[in-house]
């Protein structure tokens, strides 16, 4: 049978940076609402908004003071209220974000429990003694808690305080901020780093990995997920629900992801996406490693096939790097290389989510200095590499390949100055490739039909949107390739990761059809010789 939810494709949009109506430099819902129609046109069925609540901004609306308001940069309820609806004549919905595992310390909850409220001062997780953990953002991660003599836990920013879920009053009130967007129309959710919510009741020193596994997937994390399911989203059906998972494992991922284990819809796991990283470390530099993103999506892919769970599939978000930078030459084959990319995961076994440019081929914005970045991670790692005795241009290249802001440019609209985003300054500056890379001059072109004719072909063929997955060719030093299986059906995708010509054994798919490419004519026969980042799709004769 085939279930609905499997044939969506989710577009993601960063409010901040995709369309300005107000002249203030920062994207808003008006934005958003005056580019339906061309969401419309990509085709895409639900859009996925990052955090537009109340902020003080540290960590870009990640550290929220209010769930359930909008921030008056980015409109008014009744903008939202209206965003909903004309969204629904085009058939789409919107996903907001909740990030229910931190609050900003502006929150009025943090302010209450500051000024000595015992009842809130139990929704954080406050200690006499902290641990060794270290923030994700770098640094210690507890901060003093006022003039108290304890601290406060935060993962993340020290402005953003771990909520205590083992406290039912924090669960419920979390619960409700669910309910209240549920009740406004949206029509699915994705929980930021929901992975880390469940912490120990006794917390202890873990100098492994950053403390990572004294917090990351514990047991009762799925009881909590359990509990929000049915609380809320669980009561509709039709919603659509993705766990962001930070430092995950494959077997957390199935029960995240079983239907009936209740929890979420689908998970969003990173680890495919630090095979540039040595070491494991982030903030270096250093080719991929192919034939670890193969052995990644390979198990990943078969795994969850087997065991009935579902990946959220993606290339792009907010906190990544644009990966045509990361993965293809771009100087050479960016068209190529994105068509590519974009197939290898949306004819793939689980759900495919756009990242707002990517469809149109944008890349880094190749800034000239550290004054052009914004991001607390950012900042804060130039000055950690800078300690670590790293040359200042050594340290620059470095957070100019890692960045979270190379991803949060400005949507780049046309050629007009700023990318046609807005009038203002704009409070991130805009890429420098926006007069050849943009949506007027691409809306036609290559990379933005191909990823329409994606989405179409989803839709179109229960093979793609139910098939199971299942590796293959895993030796060949430069293709990524897999067959689907679906009630007699079978496909074989093979993509070539490198800007050379490779030839590629066909085997029983020898006698099949070309489904799809993004080449125009390939023949086949025993082998086929796969050109320059090409993607090509065989359905078995």
């Amino acid at each position: 049978m085939v279930n609905e939810k499997h044939r969506k494709v989710v577009y993601q949009i960063y409010p901040k940076s995709f369309k300005d109506t107000t002249g203030d430099g920062v994207g808003d819902l008006r934005g958003i609402i005056a580019k339906l129609p061309y969401l419309a046109d990509l085709g895409v069925d639900m859009v996925w908004l990052n955090p537009f609540y109340p902020s003080p901004q540290r960590d870009n609306g990640y550290d929220v003071a209010d769930y359930t308001a909008i921030d008056p940069r980015f409109g008014t309820m009744a903008d939202f209220e209206e965003m909903v609806e004309k969204a629904r004549g085009y058939g789409i919905g919107f996903m907001l974000d909740m990030v229910l595992n931190h609050c900003s310390t502006e929150h009025e909850w943090f302010q209450k429990a500051l000024a000595g409220d015992p009842f809130y001062q139990d929704f954080f997780i406050l200690r006499d003694e902290p641990t060794d953990w270290v923030s994700k953002f770098g640094g210690n991660a507890w901060s003093p808690f006022g003039d108290t003599g304890k601290y406060y836990l935060h993962l993340f920013d020290k402005t953003q305080a771990d909520l205590n879920w083992r406290n039912p009053h924090v669960r419920e009130a979390l619960f409700d901020v669910v309910n209240f967007w549920k009740e406004k129309g949206v029509e699915g959710f994705r929980f930021d780093v929901i992975n880390l919510i469940g912490k120990d009741e006794v917390l202890e020193d873990c100098p492994v990995n950053d403390g990572k596994p004294a917090y990351t997937d514990r047991p009762i994390n799925h009881d909590y997920l359990r509990m929000l399911n049915e609380a809320s989203f669980g009561q509709a059906p039709h919603l659509m629900t993705v766990g962001e998972m930070s430092s995950t494992t494959v077997e957390n991922c199935l029960l995240y992801s079983r239907p009936e284990r209740q929890e979420l819809d689908m998970a969003f796991n990173f680890h495919h996406l630090k095979v540039d990283y040595e070491d494991g470390q982030k903030w270096t530099i250093m080719p991929f490693d192919f034939a670890e993103l193969k052995r990644l999506f390979h198990t990943w892919g078969e795994e969850m096939s087997e065991g009935d769970g579902w990946n959220a599939l993606f290339w792009n978000n907010h906190d990544q790097p644009r990966a045509l930078n990361r993965f293809v030459d771009i100087e050479n084959f960016r068209e190529e290389g994105a068509t590519m990319l974009a197939a290898s995961i949306h004819l793939s076994r689980g759900t495919p989510y756009i990242y707002m440019g990517e469809e149109i081929g944008m890349v880094d914005p190749d800034y000239d200095t550290m004054a052009d970045y914004v991001d607390v991670e950012s900042l804060n790692n130039y000055q950690i590499l800078l300690d670590q005795s790293k040359a200042p241009e050594d340290a620059f290249a470095i957070i100019k390949a890692k960045s979270r802001d190379n991803a949060r440019t400005p949507m780049q609209w046309d050629s007009s100055e700023n990318a046609g985003f807005t009038t203002a300054t704009p409070w991130l500056k805009p890429g420098k490739s926006y007069q050849e890379i943009n949506v007027a001059k691409d809306q036609n072109g290559v990379i933005y039909t191909f990823y329409k004719d994606l989405i179409k072909l989803r839709k179109d063929m229960a093979l793609i949107s139910e098939g199971s997955y299942k590796a293959s060719h895993q030796d060949h030093p430069q293709v990524y390739a897999f067959e689907r299986h679906y009630e007699g059906q079978a496909l074989l995708v093979l993509n070539n990761f490198y800007g050379t010509e490779t030839p590629v054994a066909l085997g029983e798919f020898a006698t099949g059809r070309v489904l799809f490419s993004n080449y125009e004519t390939t023949e086949l026969g025993q082998t086929v010789t796969l050109q320059p980042y090409q993607t090509l799709a065989i359905l078995k004769g």
